[in-house]
């Protein structure tokens, strides 16, 4: 398999794992339970630079996401987002740019106890199918996608400890990544945050999510280092490093930066 197939697997699957460009607590892959609450929104831009090495193959995948979410409720938003993303390999020939999966999404926070500060939210989210032809180049699925995702958040006297599990239905427009990668992915992961001062946030994310190549073991890992800024309680500076593992041969790092704004 080339590289440019299997980076393609592991661009579209990240890509659901993430919930991209659903851009989750920016820069963490682990989501919180928080919402705007009625009448709040709050729009959300990240860039990601994405390496993937193997058998002396570069592939590079710059992305920029951006997504708009509305408090309906207190306990209840709704999100909308999209992306566009450019493919550089070693090989030109393989190189692409254009939109990836637009995706539309809830979150509501089903439950919720002040007194001891825990919550749990349900994620549920639609991925539209893009072209056929960004799907072979790894820019998209060609087919709708669907996704869920459950949340877990504990206040701490250190910050806060989220929870996650997700669940991704990954369908695919072409026989060969039909083939070559599983549609049902899983993630399984926590991320505490520390509140370290002066408007900093420290994140690790750690995480078992489901390996795309069927010709690998189903189960690889990632590990993240994210850092939050805000200045104001209304904007957010974000910058994360996250090192997926245990995917064979294949070596993938990806760095995101993002902004996240708050108004009504």
């Amino acid at each position: 398999m080339t590289l440019l197939r299997r980076g393609a697997g592991v661009l579209l699957a990240v890509s659901a794992l993430q919930a991209a460009p659903a851009l989750a607590f920016q820069p963490l892959i682990t989501d919180d339970t928080g919402t705007q609450g009625a009448g709040g929104n709050q729009l959300e831009f990240a860039s990601n630079w994405q390496e993937l090495k193997s058998e002396g193959d570069t592939t590079k995948t710059d992305t920029l996401a951006l997504v708009f979410t509305r408090g309906i409720t207190d306990a209840l938003d709704i999100y909308a987002g999209v992306s566009h993303g450019q493919v550089r390999s070693s090989n030109p020939t393989y190189e692409a740019h254009g939109h990836s999966n637009p995706v539309l999404g809830l979150k509501w926070r089903l439950y919720e106890n002040e007194d001891k500060k825990f919550g749990v939210a349900v994620k549920p989210e639609i991925q539209f199918g893009a072209p056929a032809d960004y799907e072979r180049l790894g820019l998209g699925n060609g087919h709708s996608g669907y996704s869920g995702l459950i949340i877990f958040s504990q206040e701490t006297n250190f910050g806060a400890l989220h929870i996650n599990y997700g669940f991704t239905l990954v369908n695919y427009a072409l026989e060969s990544n039909r083939t070559d990668h599983r549609r049902k992915l899983h993630r399984l992961s926590l991320a505490p945050v520390f509140d370290v001062g002066a408007g900093w946030k420290l994140g690790i994310d750690l995480g078992l999510t489901t390996n795309s190549h069927r010709t690998e073991r189903a189960t690889m890992g990632y590990a993240e280092l994210g850092a939050i800024w805000s200045p104001s309680e209304d904007l957010d500076f974000a910058l994360g490093a996250i090192r997926f593992v245990g995917d064979g041969e294949l070596r993938s790092h990806t760095l995101t930066a993002g902004v996240t704004w708050r108004f009504r």
